[in-house]
């Protein structure tokens, strides 16, 4: 009876139901591009393994015992993984290296193993996630202004290239997501904003100072303001400019009037003597 209840339990393991699939059955694996990755099977040493057979959709790797004291033998059945698939010695856990991004998805291990008298094929399944090392990310602000000595600011955070599953968190503020709005006062001008870029394999992190971001606020309003100055500068300038030069015209046209009245009063009396 118990070796009955024996044979029902290895049949339950055999298979991964992949046509009503859930999470719950895949152990999910993350590794990260150009880099290796490990599919743990954690086979113990009372268990001797026969074959194992990798599939992810096709055929990925055929695996059997070495002679005694040797690696295990791999035959790597697709060319997709080749030179890239190696199987550690004591445990039989594959090895993909160099990773790509199409390396990602599901991955079967039918493991044939014999135990005393018993010999029985189980089956474990993973799911592969591929990510990118995340670089440092860039805080950049919008939407600042400057009322009663308080900087408001919007700041952003963002990595070079668009990623999955990133999250950020700003630091001290404990906040969640890529855009953080502060209130920054004069007494806060010693606080720095630190984003942290997350994703499942890395994390990266930028800075700024409050004392920055309100300098350049500072900044940008005085030219700003420098800037209106000038130009109005140069609008009085014109007009003085062009002021003096009709008052110079009027003054010249009004001096030359008096000359030209008393020229012809000499010409009339001139004829009449004669």
């Amino acid at each position: 009876m118990a070796q009955h209840h024996l044979w029902i339990l290895l049949l339950c393991l055999q298979s991964c139901p992949e046509a009503a699939r859930r999470d719950a059955d895949f152990l999910t694996v993350n590794g990260i591009l150009g880099e290796s990755v490990t599919f743990p099977l954690n086979i113990q040493e009372s268990q001797q393994v026969g074959t194992i057979t990798w599939t992810s959709g096709t055929s990925v790797a055929f695996v059997t015992p070495g002679d005694s004291g040797t690696a295990p033998k791999v035959i790597v059945t697709h060319s997709n993984y080749d030179e890239r698939i190696h199987v550690l010695g004591q445990n039989y856990n594959l090895v993909i290296n160099d990773l790509r991004m199409e390396d990602a998805g599901d991955y079967k291990a039918d493991i044939r193993l014999s135990i005393k008298n018993y010999s029985y094929t189980t089956t474990k399944c993973y799911n592969l996630q591929v990510y990118r090392r995340l670089g440092k990310p860039k805080i950049t602000q919008s939407l600042m202004t400057f009322v009663n000595s308080t900087c408001n600011v919007t700041l952003t955070c963002s990595v070079e290239k668009e990623e999955k599953n990133v999250t950020y968190s700003w630091s001290p503020l404990g906040k969640e997501g890529n855009v953080l709005q502060i209130f920054q006062t004069p007494e806060d001008h010693e606080l720095t904003y630190t984003c942290t870029a997350w994703n499942p394999v890395s994390n990266n992190s930028d800075s700024i100072s409050a004392q920055r971001l309100c300098a350049d606020i500072t900044m940008g309003f005085s030219t700003h303001r420098i800037r209106l100055l000038s130009v109005l500068a140069g609008f009085f300038l014109i007009v003085l400019i062009l002021s003096s030069v009709f008052l110079f015209h009027l003054c010249k046209r009004r001096q030359g009037a008096p000359l030209q009245g008393r020229a012809s009063e000499h010409d009339i009396f001139h004829s009449a003597v004669l």
